[in-house]
């Protein structure tokens, strides 16, 4: 099923928000980097580690997709030489994400899912530092409410420790971008 998704004056494409309502997950962070380090998740037989790696994969899919978002931005022209470097950082966190998550993916066995050729982003819609950063803050609120539903969806209880604590990283992302946009940074006292 193809659909958009609505968030302020964006239509975002689906391929992203289909992962976190699916999986309900987009790990990064160093909580990610425990993942990979961890020698007890790669351990078979569990019922659980295929529906572990499918996650897992989803996310990755989803990191790299935010590489491409983030590359965007990037080369738009848009972006001033402070929130150029913020995106840039941002970008650098992604890459960083992906790589754990391929060698966690494979330590369970898996197989990592390649980038896309091409990504449907709203590029006629930014068109302006303010949308540049208004698109990047939808995706990291995406991301947040995506670990929100990750915790139960794991069977070991390792990973959804870890989607738990990494939930903070993607949190800061989007307060930080919500700043940079001149909104309030933490609009209220719980997410959904």
């Amino acid at each position: 099923m193809s659909f958009l998704i609505q968030a302020d004056n964006f239509s975002l494409p689906a391929t992203r928000r289909s992962f976190l309502g699916k999986s309900g997950l987009l790990l990064s962070g160093a909580a990610v980097a425990l993942l990979a380090g961890n020698d007890a998740l790669a351990a078979k037989g569990s019922t659980s580690t295929a529906s572990d790696v499918s996650i897992l994969n989803s996310a990755l899919g989803a990191e790299l997709e935010a590489i491409a978002a983030y590359q965007l931005g990037a080369e738009s022209g848009l972006l001033q030489k402070p929130v150029l470097d913020l995106a840039l950082t941002f970008q650098g966190h992604h890459k960083e994400h992906a790589d754990v998550l391929a060698k966690t993916i494979a330590k369970l066995g898996g197989k990592a899912v390649n980038p896309k050729d091409k990504y449907v982003f709203p590029v006629d819609k930014l068109k302006s530092q303010t949308d540049v950063l208004r698109f990047a803050a939808t995706l990291e609120k995406g991301a947040v409410s995506a670990y929100l539903g990750a915790v139960p969806l794991f069977g070991n209880r390792e990973l959804a420790q870890a989607a738990a604590s990494i939930l903070g990283d993607e949190a800061m992302h989007w307060a930080i971008l919500r700043n940079a946009l001149g909104e309030i940074p933490v609009p209220s006292a719980f997410m959904s």
